[in-house]
């Protein structure tokens, strides 16, 4: 069913449990490792034509959605905060923004001037599938870009970026409004060129208690994703580490919240509520288990839905470097294998 995945957002039955995968396009692809060595990760999501080759690469494996091959911190240069993908290291922010002066510099732009590739390629894709395999737009959440530019790179602990939050608020409140804003322009302008659901990734904001979360961050969630919602696609709002958050995250948006694998799906979806799609929740590190115990595993998920309609098999988090292709594919193939339960009361 080449809608079984947009079915499943909008809690409608199906007749497998759909699957996608975080990262499911890149580094553990030969084909994708074949391109990296004539193209940075930034040539190619500023190349519309690579982005294209590179979403379709794992679709072969059986996916039910393709996912744009993009990247989160792509806003922060049209922002006015340069960056790059430092070899070993990730990305580092070459100014961090850890000042008003710094914030009040930074720019809201339109998605079609700032970022016009990425617009490119989704239209690009979208005549590639035909129809075949609905698209996933994303952008990243406004706490993990933030942390970001504040961090100047990944970080374990967020000091940085919490002393912001708790000793300056109203600069905190600033520089979340400028992102926010720039995150729900560039996710409208991915639905206006095609993109048939998008998902928020709010990688980082298990760093969070719950109070800091509902003050500091769910209102300027909520902008982006309650005016996204009125677009009429389905809307995944996705974050890690957040078993403490979830009935907030559900109260600032989405038509669909992703949990990870730190929590049971069944325990999470009734805390979200029914009302709600639920997509997770497997520990990516599954993929690397022997098959008998990968497979007890992915049982144990699809078991935890009880047969509901509106649940979407992924990863809790995205597959890594390390995954062999084939253990992809046989868990994908597994997942469609599986009959699905009569729905719980």
């Amino acid at each position: 069913m080449k809608d079984r995945f947009l079915r499943a957002c909008r809690r409608e039955p199906t007749d497998v449990t759909p699957v996608w995968f975080m990262r499911q396009a890149g580094r553990y692809m030969p084909e994708y490792r074949e391109l990296r060595k004539k193209h940075t990760l930034l040539e190619i999501c500023r190349t519309p034509e690579l982005a294209l080759e590179v979403t379709l690469q794992p679709l072969k494996l059986g996916m039910d959605a393709a996912i744009l091959f993009a990247d989160i911190l792509l806003v922060l240069e049209p922002m006015g905060a340069s960056f790059e993908f430092a070899k070993g290291e990730g990305p580092v922010i070459h100014e961090p923004i850890r000042t008003r002066a710094a914030i009040d510099k930074l720019r809201v732009f339109e998605a079609e001037e700032g970022l016009p590739h990425v617009l490119e390629a989704i239209r690009l894709i979208r005549r590639e599938l035909d129809g075949k395999t609905p698209l996933i737009g994303f952008a990243g959440a406004p706490f993990t870009i933030a942390s970001y530019m504040i961090e100047g790179g990944k970080s374990s602990d967020y000091r940085l970026t919490k002393q912001m939050m708790w000793c300056e608020p109203e600069t905190w409140s600033v520089l979340m409004t400028k992102i926010s804003e720039v995150v729900r322009r560039y996710l409208r302008a991915q639905v206006e060129a095609g993109a048939q659901a998008i998902q928020l990734f709010d990688s980082w904001i298990g760093a969070l208690s719950p109070d800091d979360y509902r003050d500091h961050v769910a209102p300027h969630v909520r902008h982006i994703l309650k005016d996204i919602e009125s677009t009429g696609v389905p809307v995944i709002h996705f974050g890690t580490n957040t078993s403490t958050l979830l009935e907030q995250q559900r109260d600032a948006g989405g038509t669909v919240i992703g949990v990870d694998w730190r929590v049971r799906l069944g325990e999470a979806w009734k805390r979200i509520g029914y009302d709600r799609a639920i997509q997770g929740n497997l520990d990516p590190m599954l993929l690397l288990a022997p098959p008998a115990v990968a497979e007890r595993h992915v049982r144990a998920v699809i078991a935890e839905a009880g047969g509901r309609p509106g649940h979407i098999f992924n990863l809790g988090h995205g597959i890594v470097p390390e995954i062999p292709v084939e253990n992809v594919k046989a868990m994908i193939d597994l997942i469609h294998s599986i009959p699905l339960a009569k729905a719980s009361a």
